[in-house]
């Protein structure tokens, strides 16, 4: 798993407990995706809208828990944003 994955992990885990919620993911994008994008945390295409941060996050939701834990994230982005 990538370091970038780490830092975009932490950078959206609002609330700091290790784990991602779908509010988390979507009021972190949307609040510091194109920050992030410009530091080079986030790809620049990969910011999107509140309906592509809720595909991400099903899309990484393996267990169905509704919550991320840094592997199910890391898992994804790594494989999306090709790091």
């Amino acid at each position: 798993m990538s370091d970038k994955a780490r830092v975009l992990f932490d950078a959206l885990d609002l609330d700091q407990d290790g784990t991602l919620t779908l509010a988390e993911v979507v009021l972190a994008l949307r609040a510091k995706g194109p920050t992030l994008a410009a530091h080079g945390v986030l790809p620049a295409w990969g910011v999107g809208g509140d309906d592509e941060s809720a595909a991400l996050f099903d899309a990484a939701d393996q267990n169905g828990d509704r919550l991320l834990s840094f592997e199910e994230f890391a898992v994804v982005v790594d494989r999306r944003f090709g790091w």
